[in-house]
């Protein structure tokens, strides 16, 4: 089934666990890289991640471990990016190794600071990376539910369809179904944006909005995000489809949402710094907000959303007051 193509999974967090997982069902070898030695040997001991969503057991014989970025990349054929796009930069400066012919997907959920990029554009401006050579792999899907085995739903985005193929098989599974898109900026950029969404349904929530106030903020969510996008990559795509709509509205209201729990503890009064603390863990949305809100200076697109979730987190306004101002711009 593989065609004897070598995936390599670059990161060691939820996403990394849930992929190499898809991926363990259909191939007999997977490179794994992750940073923390430690975890790399209690899989091998215990078969599982200790950090990261532990339910998930692993054929440790299907899995190639290693804290050396470059092994990694030199073994496969395919590389499949899932570490915090704040993160990215950090970990592509250890690579003595060439990214030249290597195929690269991202599963990553944000802009990377350094550059303001997307990550698919930030592979082709840095590393000249040719875009048939990037993809995207998105949702709407939780990795937490991939490890309860639950029925999830990737879309799988590349200019080269036979290369989207190629992923998109060697993810699907009895409870992971996959389909193609040739929207790479577009599904992209509706991931990083949906974090934003999620961190401000996270906030009104912790304000005490009700259900009837998210949908409304839901709604206008997706009609913001799609003229941002529209602005950034205009070509025909139906917003409404489960790359865009299914992807905001999961992590907009899902309870695995990390988003929506940074956004819930601003809401209640918590200061960025002791949310971050207490989740011990990325909020993307978080990083998105500042680069979205300075991208769209030039881009010129209506969202008030963003603009709010801006004035929070980066401009030190109280959520209360802002949202109090959000409601009368949203039908």
């Amino acid at each position: 089934m593989s065609e004897n193509i070598k995936f390599a999974v670059i990161g060691g967090g939820s996403w990394a666990t849930a992929i190499t997982k898809m991926l363990c069902v259909n191939l007999s070898e997977v490179s794994w890289y992750m940073r923390n030695e430690s975890a790399i040997e209690h899989i091998k001991a215990h078969k599982h991640n200790p950090n990261y969503i532990s339910s998930v057991e692993f054929d440790t014989k299907k899995l190639l471990l290693t804290n050396d970025i470059n092994e990694a990349v030199a073994y496969a054929d395919y590389l499949i990016f899932a570490i915090p796009s704040a993160f990215l930069d950090t970990e592509l400066q250890k690579l003595t190794v060439s990214l030249k012919d290597k195929i690269i997907f991202s599963a990553i959920k944000g802009i990377v600071p350094e550059t303001s990029l997307i990550v698919g554009e930030h592979f082709h401006f840095q590393y000249n990376i040719p875009y048939y050579n990037i993809g995207v792999i998105t949702g709407p899907c939780h990795a937490e539910e991939v490890a309860l085995e639950r029925l999830s739903y990737l879309t799988i985005a590349c200019g080269d369809e036979k290369k989207a193929e190629n992923v998109a098989k060697n993810l699907a599974g009895n409870y992971i179904k996959t389909k193609i898109t040739d929207d790479i900026i577009g599904t992209e950029y509706a991931a990083m944006l949906k974090n934003i969404y999620a961190i401000a349904a996270g906030i009104a929530h912790g304000l005490g909005y009700g259900d009837n106030f998210q949908s409304v903020l839901m709604s206008n969510a997706i009609r913001e995000m799609k003229q941002f996008i529209k602005k950034v990559h205009k070509m025909k795509r139906n917003i409404n489809d489960s790359a865009y709509l299914g992807d905001l509205l999961v992590t907009g209201y899902s309870v695995f949402s990390r988003n929506r729990m940074f956004g819930n503890m601003i809401g209640k009064g918590y200061t960025v710094k002791s949310a971050m603390m207490e989740m011990s863990m990325v909020a993307e949305g978080y990083y998105a907000a500042k680069s979205a809100y300075k991208l769209n200076q030039g881009y010129g697109a209506k969202t008030p959303i963003i603009d709010s979730v801006h004035e929070i987190l980066y401009e030190g306004k109280n959520a209360k007051a802002v949202f109090k101002k959000l409601v009368d711009k949203l039908d």
